[in-house]
């Protein structure tokens, strides 16, 4: 029987079917961090139950730390209460941690894949929406909530009914500045927010075997959404060389054993999906969004569709937008250049060479923050940090900052900020707070000028 990549990795982890039920799943890898493990852990204590599997576990600090002063004390009372209850019981129950000074410590989606710890065919989850990220390896990963969290640690599997199946290809010839955060903005434009809800979507064609593993994971990232459980795209060659010689990879003949098994991670070729997409990569150009949800997108120099209903208004009304309307010459205060989205060092390298020589616009607060202490040496050793000081921009420390308005980083209300982040929901970057998501390079432009530009046409 033919069965799709997604098949295959979630068939072979079926503990037992429950009839008319869900699945008993067995997880291959949790990652957890501070903010959604400290009431799992507090629930496994009232239960008087063990952790099933540490050796299974990694966790990091990211979302609620400060970008400044790593080495300080943290001075958000509730901050530090969530990283001190996270080290606590990483060290009660013999967990790795990657804390605050740790040299692997960073964004939990940025650090699993760079350390090698990410590898296809594997089960992966964690209290985080965005755990999707991971299926740019050919894994099922997808993000759970708090009591879930608590299943995983207790059990190593969770109960679970499998998702129906969605493959999107995209094929063709891409246009000038276009990124894989425009593939995924411009996807989720033409399915919608709920165009993948009850699916994990497979990504298929030449735009996705041509892309790199960073991008990869921004498209991955990104599936959740439309609505999607999750996304996946096959192992290939690609996603090998990406692993070759991580700290935590298969080596040598193990590498190479592993290789043969991942190889068979593809979808057959009779393999029926229960429902399909595809597009013409010549249709899509760098991509904006004018709304509080990423599906409310459009091509960057296209004028706001026309809306009538009482939603689409309110969020238009909250933007200080109107239909009709250009965002092109719309003047920009704020530039984040961050989250488990784009913070990469791909995505740095980008930044850096279209601002190299040049000078941030006067009017423009540019924040720029790596999503690992790796990425951030490596920015470093590549001379980037001297470019970004040069052109005005402020690099920070890691950690997931402005993108969710959790930690000091916070968009002040009413301004405007160009994010390469992955959510523009109203308040997201801070109370009153105004998001319009972006490819690293059209943030980049738009803080040079202090304004949206026509970057296809400058």
């Amino acid at each position: 029987m033919s069965k799709t990549l997604f098949d295959k990795v979630w068939d072979s982890h079926i503990v037992e079917s429950i009839e008319n039920g869900p699945d008993i799943f067995l997880i291959d890898k949790h990652f957890i961090h501070e903010v959604t493990s400290p009431q799992a852990f507090e629930e496994l204590k009232r239960k008087n139950l063990r952790v099933f599997d540490p050796g299974k576990i990694v966790a990091t600090v990211d979302h609620n730390v400060p970008t400044l002063n790593q080495h300080l004390p943290i001075k958000d009372e509730l901050s530090k209460i969530q990283v001190e209850k996270l080290k606590l019981n990483c060290l009660e129950y013999d967990i790795d941690l990657f804390d605050l000074g740790n040299p692997n410590q960073g964004i939990v989606h940025v650090i699993g894949p760079e350390l090698g710890i990410t590898q296809p065919g594997m089960t992966i989850v964690c209290g985080d929406s965005h755990t999707s990220t991971h299926g740019a390896f050919g894994a099922v990963a997808f993000g759970i909530g708090t009591s879930q969290v608590a299943q995983v640690l207790a059990s190593q599997c969770l109960l679970i009914n499998k998702p129906k199946k969605m493959r999107i290809s995209i094929n063709g010839k891409l246009n000038k500045n276009v990124t894989p955060k425009d593939i995924i903005l411009y996807i989720i434009s033409k399915l919608g927010t709920n165009g993948g809800t009850g699916f994990f979507v497979e990504y298929s064609g030449d735009v996705f075997k041509k892309m790199s593993m960073e991008g990869r994971m921004t498209v991955c990232n990104m599936s959740i959404e439309m609505g999607a459980r999750g996304g996946i795209i096959a192992p290939d060659e690609i996603t090998f060389k990406y692993l070759e010689k991580r700290e935590y990879s298969p080596k040598g003949d193990q590498l190479k054993s592993k290789i043969e098994t991942w190889n068979k991670l593809k979808t057959d070729k009779n393999a029926i999906f229960d429902q399909e997409h595809s597009f013409n990569a010549s249709n899509i150009y760098p991509m904006l969004t004018y709304g509080t949800n990423p599906g409310m997108g459009m091509k960057y120099n296209d004028k706001i569709p026309n809306h009538n209903n009482k939603s689409d208004l309110k969020s238009l009304d909250y933007m200080g937008f109107k239909s009709g309307e250009s965002l092109i010459g719309k003047k920009i205060n704020y530039v984040f250049i961050g989250s488990c989205t784009n913070s990469r060092i791909e995505d740095f390298r980008l930044v850096a060479k279209y601002i190299e020589n040049k000078r941030k616009a006067d009017n423009v607060n540019a924040l720029v923050v790596p999503g690992s202490q790796k990425v951030l040496n490596q920015i470093k050793e590549e001379g980037l940090d001297n470019i970004f000081t040069d052109s005005g921009f402020e690099i920070r420390q890691p950690g997931c900052s402005a993108c969710l308005g959790m930690n000091d980083d916070k968009i002040p209300p009413g301004e405007l900020c160009i994010s390469t982040s992955n959510r523009n929901f109203e308040g997201r970057q801070g109370p009153g707070s105004r998001t319009i998501l972006s490819s690293p390079i059209l943030a980049a432009a738009t803080a040079i000028h202090g304004k949206i530009v026509d970057i296809n046409n400058e």
